[in-house]
């Protein structure tokens, strides 16, 4: 099982890119969290099989249409047993 906390900047909140997130990691079948951050980017945690997991990632740097991103950090995490993947 893998487990990554990504950080992505650009333009991505009031595109979307929350709820974009979650219908993909549902589609994946990954698990955990995604949030606006006061700095303007969004921050979640991914976790699942590895291969989901790093499609969930490749979707990160790509977002939604509305969406423009400029970078994204990504780490490996432990992961906690997260189940379902919310906004928070």
């Amino acid at each position: 099982m893998a487990s990554k906390h990504v950080i992505v900047q650009g333009q991505v909140q009031g595109v979307f890119y929350r709820q974009g997130a979650q219908d993909t990691a549902r589609e994946l079948g990954v698990a955990g969290w995604v949030r606006n951050r006061d700095d303007g980017s969004v921050e979640m945690v991914v976790e699942g099989d590895d291969e989901a997991v790093e499609r969930m990632v490749s979707w990160a740097r790509e977002g939604t249409s509305q969406s423009q991103v400029t970078s994204v950090d990504v780490a490996d995490t432990e992961p906690q047993g997260l189940s379902g993947f919310e906004q928070v």
